[in-house]
């Protein structure tokens, strides 16, 4: 079985592909392109936030003991962060404002990447250390495809 590690990195690729197809058609002044891809993109980033948040960072936190104290919190609190420009990206789609999407995205994408590389070196890592039951959250986390 894959490690939790590889599985979710490869999910983040997935995503960062999206989000460049999005952000190059900001750049380009397409609107009709960069709705169609940011809502592609939007809809992968909802599905892994919510494997991590109701599957993966449950199960770290009982195999780990650290409730909402440790690692998860700040993934938790950067999720919100992100959210919260998903939130900011779409209004300025709303408005039909491709310029303010496109700096938007720069900001998601700075804030993507710092926390990607804590996912994928520090917190999956520590997942396929800890969990001893890894198979099994896997494959909660596959039925959500």
């Amino acid at each position: 079985m894959q490690a939790i590690t590889d599985y979710m990195s490869a999910d983040h690729q997935r995503c960062d592909n999206l989000f460049a197809e999005a952000e190059a058609a900001a750049a380009k002044n397409d609107l009709a392109a960069t709705v169609a891809g940011f809502n592609a993109f939007h809809q992968a980033m909802v599905h892994h936030l919510t494997m991590e948040e109701n599957i993966m960072f449950p199960a770290i936190e009982e195999a780990t003991g650290m409730y909402m104290s440790g690692p998860t919190r700040i993934m938790r609190m950067e999720h919100g962060q992100m959210r919260g420009l998903f939130e900011d990206i779409e209004a300025a789609l709303n408005a039909e404002d491709t310029h303010a999407c496109a700096g938007l995205m720069e900001t998601l994408l700075v804030l993507m990447q710092q926390h990607n590389m804590k996912e994928e070196q520090m917190l999956y890592p520590m997942a396929d250390r800890s969990l001893k039951d890894s198979d099994k959250i896997l494959k909660q986390m596959e039925k959500m495809q």
